[in-house]
């Protein structure tokens, strides 16, 4: 069968599921966003460049504000809950 059997096969495919079931769970954080507030985040990330510093105070709270509109919490609970689900036994 080569290198890669089947059960490797598989395990690749397993991966592509999970990454695009969290792909679609993101999304719909995302969507909790109002028109425009995606936009208004990515800009501040990327201005931000990983360093609350380069952001003026204001910008910061703006920031804050919107990631909590994005719901962490509740999205990590559910990318835990899909991964939990995909292990092997």
């Amino acid at each position: 069968m080569g290198l890669l059997g089947a059960a490797s096969r598989w395990s690749v495919w397993g991966r592509v599921m999970l990454v695009a079931e969290v792909a679609l769970l993101a999304k719909r954080h995302l969507d909790k966003l109002g028109p425009g507030e995606a936009g208004e985040l990515r800009r501040l990330l990327v201005k931000s460049k990983g360093r609350p510093g380069n952001l003026s105070a204001g910008e910061r709270d703006r920031l804050r504000v919107l990631a909590v509109k994005l719901e962490p919490g509740a999205f990590a609970r559910s990318a835990a809950a899909t991964s939990a689900g995909r292990r092997r036994r």
